[in-house]
């Protein structure tokens, strides 16, 4: 049988490349594409990550079938471009046309025809089908720097204290708040935030990425290669206590400013940590040890959680599922799998594993967003995963969520009064007529709860036994035997 892809977790190297460019408000893109490609990375799926309507800095070429079946894209990108410069739009900005899978399958090279545009027009062709977005996102920072940055920075010396951010742009899980939390350790650790890049930067003011010190990536999936070209000292950003720590103090130490790193990580022990002190402390942390998760995103968030939850917090980590997969690692038919048999307490995801969740029928798993594709809006700054506020605002949701679970589980009598007319439970709490289980009969509800994350079993047993008694009471049995509690229970 051949290995089907089911569903995608990621886009491809094309899509990468406007959601990297297209933050910088100096730049225009006319991408080589049919209107629907444009559509999608341009306004659909961005305003269902990013809530942003419509990225205003990209065109489309707009390739139609005359195109496709031998004349080539190059006229209708001239002719966009001729549109675009006659209504003004390009007056301040620099101009770049990206290719798309479509116009690579027809082999369109336009790296001659932007020589014909407005001057410093450049080409990027964005090997679309060759490659995944988080590769793409590498490429193209590399490509921009090569093409923006780096000719003018040759005389450029580093100040101390200045630190650039490198990373976040468009269709990143969290992006605004996780940057929002990375500017602030690197300000409490005694740095200076040089620039944003792309995110809160311009093409023009790219040489200046030549100033900083000290990088700092945001994501494991790119970035490094850039880094690695400015040749400064860089680190990642960090996930987890532990990690948010060392992160602090290797960067004050980089930049000369220990003394203040050391008393920022002090300050934060006493004031942000304090809720992880407090749950760690109080009857929630008797749950710690009982909880499951599991895990399917980029390795930055795949990692940073496996970490935080399972070695400082004590978790037990079900499985760790990577976007994009490597050689040897699960994929989405495994975590389907997995999440409909025997789903842990809580799943950190995508919308991919809601869907298996609900098509499990898996209430009792709770699921947090932690990666795209959406839709999951993530623009506030209060929901970093990053960072001391990180870890902070994680266990929160989990706590919160633990305590939901509970609460959906406990109305039950009530629920059961409703079942049944009212007759069998009174109002005032009487317990329905105790129906006689054989030990056969008990074993299935028994395996039946083994199924379940350890939480849920609290009151999730209540709900399955009156879940058959009530069968049994409609038919007017006496005694629940294994063959009954099977067919209720195992549906």
């Amino acid at each position: 049988m051949p290995n089907v892809i089911r569903d995608l977790s990621d886009t491809s190297s094309y899509w990468a490349a406007i959601w990297t460019i297209c933050p910088l408000p100096d730049a225009h893109v006319i991408c080589d594409a049919p209107i629907g490609c444009f559509n999608l990375v341009a306004t659909a799926i961005p305003d269902y990550t990013d809530a942003v309507p419509h990225i205003e800095n990209v065109t489309p070429s707009v390739i139609r079938e005359g195109e496709v079946s031998g004349s080539g894209t190059a006229q209708t990108v001239k002719r966009t471009y001729e549109a675009l410069r006659d209504s003004g739009i390009l007056s301040d900005k620099r101009l770049i046309v990206v290719s798309t899978a479509e116009s690579e399958m027809i082999g369109s090279d336009l790296s001659d025809l932007v020589t014909q545009l407005q001057p410093g027009t450049t080409f990027f062709h964005s090997e679309s089908l060759s490659y995944d977005e988080w590769l793409g996102r590498d490429r193209v920072l590399q490509w921009l720097w090569d093409n923006y940055g780096a000719a003018d920075a040759a005389q450029i010396a580093p100040e101390p204290g200045l630190v650039n951010i490198i990373g976040p742009t468009y269709g990143c899980f969290n992006a605004p708040s996780d940057l929002h939390e990375v500017k602030r350790l690197i300000e409490g650790a005694g740095g200076r935030v040089n620039l944003v890049f792309p995110y809160e930067a311009t093409l023009a003011g790219m040489p200046s990425l030549a100033k900083a010190q000290v990088n700092v990536v945001l994501y494991q999936e790119f970035g490094q290669t850039l880094a690695a070209t400015l040749g400064r000292a860089w680190l990642q950003a960090p996930i987890g206590i532990k990690a948010t720590t060392e992160f602090v103090r290797e960067l004050g130490r980089l930049l000369g400013t220990s003394d203040q790193a050391e008393a920022f990580i002090r300050h934060e022990k006493k004031t942000t940590l304090q809720a992880v002190w407090d749950l760690w402390r109080g009857p929630q942390s008797d749950w710690f040890s009982t909880i499951s998760v599991g895990i399917a995103s980029t390795r930055t968030y795949v990692d940073g959680l496996s970490a935080y939850l399972g070695d400082e917090l004590g978790m037990q980590v079900a499985f760790k599922a990577y976007r994009p997969r490597h050689a040897g690692e699960i994929g989405n038919e495994e975590v389907r799998s997995l999440l409909h048999k025997s789903p842990p307490s809580f799943v950190f995801g995508s919308i991919n594993e809601k869907i298996y969740l609900s098509e499990g029928g898996k209430r009792q798993t709770s699921f947090i967003p932690a990666a795209f594709p959406g839709p999951v809006v993530r623009r506030s700054i209060g929901t970093p995963f990053m960072g001391f506020r990180g870890t902070v605002y994680i266990i929160q949701e989990m706590m919160n969520l633990l305590y939901e679970t509970l609460f959906n589980f406990l109305p039950l009598d009530s629920a059961y009064t409703a079942q049944n007319g009212g007759g069998l439970v009174s109002r005032v709490g009487i317990q329905p007529v105790s129906l006689v289980w054989t030990p056969e009969a008990k074993a299935v509800l028994d395996a039946a709860l083994e199924k379940m994350p350890f939480i849920a079993r609290i009151s999730a047993s209540r709900e399955l036994q009156m879940r058959v008694e009530t069968v049994a009471q409609q038919r007017g049995l006496k005694e629940i035997d294994a063959a009954l509690a099977r067919e209720v229970l195992e549906k």
